[in-house]
């Protein structure tokens, strides 16, 4: 039995359940841990799929179909001016689900380890945990970085050893970031491109948020790559519909960028990949082309940040997140994470994530960055929103 996984930190939701066990919820209980949006699908994608019912009799390509590529190109090119650069045959790849994609890229980009030094992956600390797993999977090692306060939750690019950087397969970063909320701006994203191609690794973006913000719409690496020349060189990008139309259920993703990866990648996809359904394949060429759901659904966030603002501006070191829909608070007054995640269930009802399950020791520097936090994803009703922040308000 291999034991890789070993190194790879359990499922923080599973970790919680354990924390938990079986203290009762002091109220009626609102589940605030998981990102999964809560707001209307699109009208239209039921319709559509039965259009296409028919379909799931059969097999569905590895490339998905020429409309859903098309219809992503466009979208990129829409959504981050990429004039005529994307082409849907030779850079985009319909994906089932973006996590399918995150933990199956490195497979693709690691090297074999031939006895010698493991590669590198980096992972921005705290993490989306397919990022570590997927680095354990291709048999290479994760080297995290902190993203914390002092570097503006974001992982610091300047801090980064030339020979860590030397070793490196990949470095998965994501932007807006889960769960800091930190955007990117375009000068990091062409800077973190340039490290890429000074070491020859491949910059992973994960920007699986980028519809979900408050007033600056975040930049794609895939237009910082174009500034800089080259084409999309050593660059990879990942998008989905679950947090931008809401249909975490239709597995529908995508990974665009260099043709090289994107030609390896199909090849590995062919062979063991799953593949997504023709009817949702169908349905996700039309959710790509329209924006008014979109628009929506990013102003019903906006209109929970500001409920959150109202209620907690001055608790918990609250802060605007610029992208993505969760609060990262500060709850050292309660002693840490974990011990604020059982008061809050235990007295308010409200079930959080302890940040430290969303990341772990840093290779670099020696401390957890999630330890005093706590992770709210806010994406409940307003009403329902509003009732579980002043609960916890109102907690000393």
């Amino acid at each position: 039995m291999s034991d890789r996984f070993e190194y790879v930190p359990p499922s923080p939701f599973r970790r919680l359940a354990d924390l938990i066990g079986d203290q009762k919820p002091g109220r009626e209980p609102i589940v605030m841990t998981i990102g999964e949006p809560c707001h209307p699908i699109p009208d239209f994608v039921i319709d559509i799929i039965r259009q296409h019912q028919a379909e799931y009799g059969k097999y569905p390509p590895g490339d998905g179909t020429p409309m859903v590529r098309q219809a992503i190109a466009d979208w990129l090119t829409r959504r981050f001016d990429l004039g005529k650069a994307i082409d849907p045959d030779r850079h985009v790849l319909p994906l089932c689900g973006t996590r399918e994609g995150l933990f199956s890229i490195p497979l693709i980009v690691v090297p074999l380890n031939t006895g010698g030094e493991k590669s590198k992956v980096i992972i921005p600390n705290p993490f989306y945990h397919s990022y570590a797993g997927a680095a354990v999977a291709a048999g290479a090692e994760p080297y995290f970085v902190n993203a914390d306060k002092t570097t503006g939750f974001l992982p610091d690019l300047d801090a980064l050893p030339d020979d860590i950087l030397a070793d490196t397969a990949c470095f998965f970063l994501c932007t807006p970031a889960n769960p800091q909320g930190a955007i990117a701006d375009i000068n990091y994203l062409k800077k973190a491109i340039s490290l890429a191609r000074k070491h020859d690794f491949t910059l992973l973006v994960d920007e699986c948020y980028s519809e979900i913000y408050d007033t600056i719409k975040p930049p794609g690496a895939l237009e910082a790559a174009l500034e800089l020349g080259q084409g999309f060189k050593n660059i990879l990008v990942f998008n989905s519909l679950s947090k931008r139309s809401n249909l975490a259920g239709l597995r529908v993703g995508l990974c665009a960028g260099d043709e090289a990866l994107i030609s390896r990648f199909l090849k590995y996809r062919n062979l063991g990949a799953p593949q997504v359904p023709l009817p949702h394949l169908a349905a996700a060429a039309v959710t790509w082309a329209d924006e008014t759901h979109v628009i929506a659904n990013r102003r019903r966030y906006q209109n929970k940040i500001d409920i959150a603002e109202d209620i907690l501006k001055d608790r918990f070191g609250f802060y605007r997140p610029p992208g993505g829909f969760f609060l990262w608070l500060d709850v050292s007054e309660f002693g840490g994470g974990e011990q604020a995640a059982m008061k809050f269930w235990s007295q308010a009802g409200v079930k959080t994530l302890p940040g430290s399950y969303l990341s772990r020791t840093s290779t670099q520097r020696g401390t957890n960055p999630g330890e005093n936090y706590v992770r709210i994803a806010l994406v409940q009703s307003e009403t329902t929103t509003q009732e579980a922040l002043k609960r916890l308000r109102g907690l000393t």
